[in-house]
């Protein structure tokens, strides 16, 4: 029997199975990623915008279709993080646009919808790039438009577009040389079609799992009780495998009910020929022997959580004393609200305690800590811009992959002038707000601080989180990376021999500084002997050093 339409209580549970898939395959989509590099990924940001709207949605008590339209839309743009997790939140906020005033949702309403959201998304993107996300939505539309007009029957109409979707992504490294190079397909494009595909699973019937999805209005925190905080299972057991045979649905429910009876926390996702396996238990090896029977394992990670779970006592205790800490400048700021408002403001991501200060001495009014390893949500943008009372506020991003959601919430925000000036690196942040001028206008100071960014060359210096090959470089889990604006330069097995090769490829005839910011596992001694090493190697050049204390980075440097 045919189906024609799609109701509200439908369409919600669609959306929340959509936000719950990705959420299950995040880590897949992440081992996508072109650049091996052990930041804020794909599927992480993407997975955090969706879940943000989630939530929104799991709070709706019989909604209409325009509050869960309102609900998705409200909920990802605040939510989205990331350059994927913004457009994510674009697709979503065109499709609710085209759908809140209907009261079922047939093919050519669907249709309609894919249309407009693939329309808003790019003009989100100020340079659409194909071979991305926006070509997978761009091949949904086209699908939905041209099945709209072949049939009225659902249960034809969505596998046909989501078959397509497939296709188009699998074409996406014949569009961009990185991903062929890499061996990948975007990962932008497959996040959007695990979402879909959950909402399919949904729209059959399939049970779906929403323990993972809770209402942000009906959340509540309470203390864990000593039987809650015992650890029952000792070892958290993670590994890929690379299936030989088909693993069958039947396959994929009787391997969950063996580690049901060998521990608990358990995530088997199937995709194609790779399975990843999560599990709780007390003996790994019972895992792994019965893994062995589907094919060979990869990427094995086995965790003692006992020991961690004292680690994480200590991690706690500093969070609470950190969140403390913020509370106090909450209220600092809260004070100043109360001050007549100054003529401009700034607002900077930052990435490390070291890097945190310099912004605070040369006048940052507000810090959003993430950066590379946590991009920031519009959400945690509109908030910064809330705490600082001026009339004009810069943002500086200082990451490529923030400027999108500064420049959400730039549009979100109706009663100050938001100015985001597009810094991709901590180094052209720094460098911009060196450059402003308070008795200048805001006109001239933007002016300014775009030109001064484009003379900044910035090198970072980070290890390899699995195996590659791009940028003509064979690279291996472990190795250490030197990357510049453009790409990777330097590979090597040493820090410092790695980033003074970094180095050779930014200095030319005309530099003249070389600045440098050494992370947190890099000691002051370390420091120290690099900077000679630096001095040495570039005796005409001024060096200026300073302890950054990023995360990730064993080296940030710039060359000016």
């Amino acid at each position: 029997m045919a189906t024609k339409s799609i109701n509200v209580e439908m369409l919600a549970k669609m959306f929340l199975a959509g936000a719950h898939n990705i959420e299950a395959k995040k880590e897949i989509i992440n081992e996508l990623n072109v650049f091996p590099v052990p930041d804020g990924d794909t599927g992480t940001n993407m997975s955090l915008t969706i879940m943000a709207a989630a939530k929104e949605v799991a709070a709706l008590d019989k909604p209409t279709m325009k509050d869960l339209a309102k609900a998705i839309s409200s909920g990802s743009l605040r939510g989205a993080r990331g350059n994927s997790g913004v457009i994510l939140s674009q697709l979503l906020r065109g499709f609710t646009k085209s759908i809140r005033e209907e009261s079922k949702i047939d093919v050519t309403a669907l249709a309609a919808a894919c249309s407009r959201a693939r329309e808003t998304a790019y003009k989100a993107v100020m340079k659409p790039k194909e071979g991305t996300i926006l070509t997978v939505a761009s091949g949904i539309s086209e699908k939905a438009m041209q099945m709209a007009q072949e049939t009225d029957d659902l249960e034809v109409f969505l596998p046909a577009v989501i078959e397509y979707a497939e296709e188009v992504l699998k074409k996406t490294p014949d569009m961009l040389p990185v991903l062929k190079e890499a061996g990948v397909v975007d990962s932008g494009g497959q996040g959007l079609l695990e979402v879909i595909r959950g909402a399919y699973d949904a729209f059959l019937g399939k049970e779906i799992d929403y323990s993972e999805i809770t209402p942000s209005v009906k959340a509540s925190v309470k203390a864990a009780t000593p039987e809650e905080a015992g650890i029952k299972f000792g070892y958290c057991t993670e590994f890929i495998i690379l299936v030989e045979k088909e693993f069958t649905e039947k396959d994929e429910q009787d391997f969950k009910a063996y580690l049901s009876s060998i521990g608990d926390s358990i995530v088997c996702v199937a995709d194609d020929d790779v399975v990843k396996i999560h599990v709780h238990t007390n003996d790994p090896g019972l895992a792994i022997q019965k893994a062995l029977g589907f094919g060979q394992l990869s990427r094995m990670k086995i965790d003692n959580m006992r020991e961690e779970h004292q680690e994480k006592l200590i991690r706690d205790a500093e969070k609470l004393a950190k969140e403390q800490a913020q509370k106090e400048q909450e209220t600092k700021e809260a004070k100043k609200s109360d001050e007549p408002r100054k003529p401009m403001g700034f607002i900077t991501v930052s990435i490390g305690e070291g890097i945190n200060g310099i912004f605070k001495e040369l006048g940052a009014d507000y810090i959003i800590e993430g950066g590379q390893t946590m991009n920031p949500s519009t959400e945690d943008m509109l908030n910064a811009i809330e705490q600082v009372n001026a009339d004009a506020v810069f943002i500086l991003p200082n990451n490529k992959n923030i400027v999108l959601a500064a420049n959400q919430a730039k549009a979100l925000v109706e009663d100050k002038e938001i100015i985001v000036i597009p810094t991709k690196t901590v180094p052209q942040g720094i460098t911009a707000i060196i450059n402003f001028m308070a008795d200048a206008d805001v006109k001239t100071n933007e002016e300014t601080m775009l030109e001064e960014i484009r003379h900044v060359k910035t090198g970072q210096v980070t290890y390899a989180v699995r195996d590659t090959h791009i940028d003509d470089k064979e690279i291996h889990e472990g190795d250490i990376m030197g990357i510049g604006d453009k790409g990777i330069l330097a590979v090597g097995k040493d820090v410092e021999d790695t980033a003074l090769e970094l180095l050779g490829a930014l200095v030319d005839e005309e530099s003249e500084l070389i600045s440098l910011y050494y992370g947190e596992e890099v000691s002051e001694k370390d420091a120290e002997g690099f900077i000679a090493r630096i001095e040495e190697a570039y005796p005409d050049l001024d060096v200026d050093a300073h302890f950054g204390g990023q995360p990730i980075y064993y080296y940030v440097l710039a060359v000016e």
